[in-house]
């Protein structure tokens, strides 16, 4: 056994165990004696300190502790005994290497509002409050502007991504839902088909993961299924009938799902055939698109603006009028369908975003003009605040591991860089 140099004569003292599954890091795990008082920075002089002495670094290395699945934010005695975790015993802390800050790349400005944002690769889409889409590279250069719509646009997302060709959909408060081809070579976009069917403003659009079905979500409170290919729809007469009229670009859903009271805010399909919807009647639904039913209701207490599902966790987020941001397992057996709780943002949460590379991070920016990074397993805390916006956060994306983008209520879309560690 070890005492570490911080020893104090009236501090009582327990033993801890380093462990960590990052092994060009690992200490020897026998335990050591530290003062119940130490902290983060305490406990990374001691890693450091036993790295030096195995050879095993050269310079200093930031970390993580985690104990019971959760990092340490507070003194050591104040974590544990919020677990139950006696200091009697031997107390095993797993570090990590610190997560490294996302750094800002570019600010690209719009003429409006930037209500909805998607990254496919190296191309962002942008749609704004005066009613226009925008195509920009990674690195800031902007490439198209295109008009069509007739009122603001509230969600964009990519259906498919090559060398030469994309297509992407857009959807808007003027009651349609637009499918686009953009030909990358000649750098000119058609518009597909106009999706109609909705009563009301769409707030929502998602698609599935081979791009041929996308779901839009409404204020009219309904959720609509449709085709993003030029099959016939269920509906309607064959593409070639159609083409040959003056509305020829219309789309009719394949199927509308009633279930939602008020306007649905978020939709994502977490498989072949589920679709996971939030709405402001306080509401998260499952639903099954082919059968046509809800598979699952979730009660929250206040309205909900966004929904992300992770397939690394197979977890739910969601950002809510209440400020909190919650995790949610619909799969969970164990009672509480609620996970976590994350409370950092001020003001109403309006988007989040799951990394697709780590199960345990996620963005979010809300009206607090905010975006943050966050961990799962730090729910107090976030990990780093994206600072830039002036105003309301109104839509982040993180589709592309290396981006976090962002666009806000100061005509602004906020580019930070996300760097991985070796976690």
């Amino acid at each position: 056994m070890t005492t570490t140099g911080t020893d104090s004569a009236d501090t009582p003292q327990m033993q801890i165990r380093f462990v960590t599954k990052e092994q060009k890091y690992a200490v020897p795990n026998y335990p050591l004696s530290v003062p119940t008082t130490v902290v983060i920075s305490d406990l990374n002089a001691l890693v450091n300190e036993l790295l030096k002495e195995s050879d095993l670094v050269t310079q200093e290395v930031e970390f993580d502790f985690l104990i019971s699945s959760e990092f340490l934010r507070s003194s050591l005695v104040e974590h544990i005994g919020e677990r139950g975790i006696s200091t009697e015993q031997v107390v095993d802390i797993e570090y990590v290497e610190k997560h490294p800050p996302p750094e800002p790349q570019d600010c690209l400005i719009h003429d409006d509002w930037v209500s909805a944002v998607a990254v496919s690769g190296k191309w962002i889409l942008t749609g704004c409050y005066d009613n226009t889409l925008h195509i920009w590279t990674s690195k800031g250069k902007h490439i198209l502007i295109i008009p069509g719509h007739t009122s603001p646009i509230k969600a964009v997302s990519w259906i498919s991504v090559n060398e030469e060709n994309a297509s992407f959909v857009s959807a808007s408060q003027d009651q349609t839902a637009i499918i686009w081809d953009w030909n990358i070579t000649s750098n000119s976009v058609d518009c597909i088909h106009i999706c109609k069917g909705h009563e009301r403003g769409l707030e929502a659009v998602g698609v599935n993961e081979t791009g041929t079905l996308m779901a839009t979500g409404s204020w009219d409170t309904m959720l609509k299924i449709w085709s993003t290919t030029a099959e016939d729809d269920e509906e309607g007469e064959s593409a070639s009938k159609r083409m040959k009229k003056d509305h020829g670009k219309t789309k009719v859903p394949k199927r509308t799902l009633k279930g939602h009271k008020e306007a649905l805010s978020g939709v994502v399909w977490t498989d072949k055939t589920e679709i996971v919807t939030s709405s402001w009647d306080h509401t998260l639904k499952l639903w099954d698109s082919e059968l046509g039913g809800i598979k699952q209701e979730i009660a929250g207490n206040k309205s909900f603006f966004d929904v992300d599902y992770s397939p690394l966790s197979r977890t739910l987020i969601t950002a809510s009028a209440d400020r909190h941001i919650r995790l949610y397992d619909s799969r969970s057996k164990d009672g509480a369908i609620v996970k976590a709780m994350f409370t950092s943002h001020v003001q109403w949460v309006q988007s989040v975003c799951w990394s697709t590379t780590d199960e345990h991070l996620f963005m979010s920016g809300a009206y607090d003009s905010n975006v943050k990074l966050w961990d799962t397993r730090s729910p107090k805390a976030s990990l780093f605040d994206l600072m830039g916006h002036e105003d309301k956060v109104l839509a982040c994306n993180w589709s592309n591991p290396k981006l976090m983008v962002s666009g806000g209520s100061d005509n602004t879309v906020r580019i930070f860089k996300a760097k991985n560690s070796n976690r």
